[in-house]
């Protein structure tokens, strides 16, 4: 059986993640207008700051994922990471949808909170399997804290 080569690993990989952000986001509606209109915590950095934030964090995310797929060590831990992956980018890909299409900021800090435990849990699972996987996590876990601080002020402000 004839594998896929390491590089389409990795372009396949940080494409699921950039298109799942994509698609979460044309679905949240206009993300723009509503950003606009909320009273923001301090702190809370310009609307142009997202869109490329993200780009980055799935594209780091993807190639992280991508590690543990070719990593052929432990099979079942490596399993169980790839699959908390999928269940933390599943629930990345609902949050933009509940804070901005639905603008149910008590729900979408929930979202957030799971979110933080999910990829908490995806980054020691990477890590067991490969530190550089579980290093390159470490940028979305500090901009999901962030972004955590930023849900829960807009919720207590508007």
């Amino acid at each position: 059986m004839n594998r896929i080569k390491p590089k389409w690993v990795v372009l396949i990989s940080v494409a699921i993640a950039e298109g799942i952000g994509f698609l979460s986001g044309f679905l949240s509606g206009n993300q723009r207008n509503v950003y606009q209109d909320l009273v923001q915590p301090p702190f809370a950095p310009p609307g142009w700051l997202f869109p490329v934030a993200w780009g980055i964090l799935y594209a780091l995310m993807g190639i992280a994922a991508a590690i543990i797929y070719l990593n052929r060590g432990n099979d079942l831990r490596r399993r169980q990471g790839l699959w908390l992956y999928a269940v933390q980018l599943l629930v990345n890909f609902s949050w933009s949808i509940v804070f901005f299409r639905f603008q149910a900021f008590g729900w979408a800090v929930a979202v957030i909170l799971l979110l933080d435990a999910l990829v908490i849990l995806t980054t020691l699972w990477f890590w067991a399997v490969s530190k550089a996987a579980g290093k390159l996590m470490i940028p979305y876990l500090l901009w999901l804290a962030y972004a955590s601080y930023l849900a829960i002020g807009v919720y207590m402000l508007n």
